[in-house]
């Protein structure tokens, strides 16, 4: 493994890791002011939180790793060539890692009680919505992700400096719309990390219902950047010339003596 290699890969750690202990966290402290209930005033303080760590995330790797901090991105990008399928394995790794790290740091804060009402933050399906129903949601909203992702990172179009925050209000928009329905994961890190937590520390965890935040946002994701580049960037019209991902920008910007030493 190369330096660079390991420093993205921590990068993709150390912001999974973010996302779970302020985005997962922020719903065992809607549910501890709550009393165990949750509202939809609620449900949109976490949506907030949610939005605003990925920003952050997003600004702060987003030149060293991509911060893509979740596997269906990861595999996204590298289905549609934005991004090395050889480096995926590593990436969800790094992802998966952190985001039980990001759950061990949320027991930390608010102590085993976090395995109560909110299982660590765990995503569930609401009563009466079938595994189907859940993963069409899941779909929905990983295709909105994705595709931001898509116009706002990777196409080289796209206006410089505003991706953090419409990727974060695109998260954000989700879990306001599927919130009340899946959790609104769009991400199976941010499903396995508070679910294992919940587990290790003898909480009730729905893990029959994993298949829904694995499915759902895996295709919903594939599906957005396939539609992104067949409709908005075909590549008749705007060659992708660098690809992006590991290979390009979400690499990070590379110095000119980096390229050089590439280049030898």
């Amino acid at each position: 493994m190369t330096a660079q290699l390991a420093r993205r890969l921590l990068a993709e750690l150390v912001g999974t890791a973010l996302l779970v202990v302020f985005g997962a966290g922020s719903v065992v402290a809607a549910l501890k002011v709550g009393n165990g209930t949750l509202d939809y005033p609620g449900l949109g303080m976490i949506a907030l939180a949610f939005g605003l760590v990925i920003a952050i995330a997003i600004y702060g790797f987003g030149t060293t790793s991509g911060a893509h901090i979740n596997p269906a991105v990861s595999i996204s990008l590298a289905a549609v060539r934005r991004f090395p399928w050889r480096d995926v394995p590593t990436y969800v790794a790094a992802q998966l890692v952190g985001a039980v790290l990001g759950g061990l740091l949320v027991v930390a804060v608010f102590g085993t009680r976090a395995t109560g009402p909110g299982h660590v933050g765990s995503t569930t399906l609401a009563p009466g919505t079938g595994y189907l129903r859940g993963i069409v949601a899941e779909i929905v909203g990983t295709f909105l992700l994705v595709f931001t992702i898509m116009a706002l990172a990777i196409d080289r179009r796209a206006p410089a400096g505003w991706a953090g925050l419409v990727i974060g209000l695109a998260v954000t928009t989700d879990i306001l719309m599927i919130g009340t329905v899946t959790g609104g994961s769009m991400n199976p890190a941010r499903t396995f990390g508070p679910y294992l937590t919940n587990t290790l520390f003898g909480g009730s965890t729905p893990w029959a219902e994993i298949t829904v935040y694995v499915i759902g946002p895996l295709v919903g994701g594939v599906l957005a950047a396939v539609v992104y580049d067949l409709i908005a960037r075909p590549v008749r019209e705007v060659p992708a010339e660098v690809p992006q991902g590991a290979e390009g920008e979400i690499r990070g910007r590379q110095t000119h003596e980096e390229r050089a030493r590439e280049r030898r």
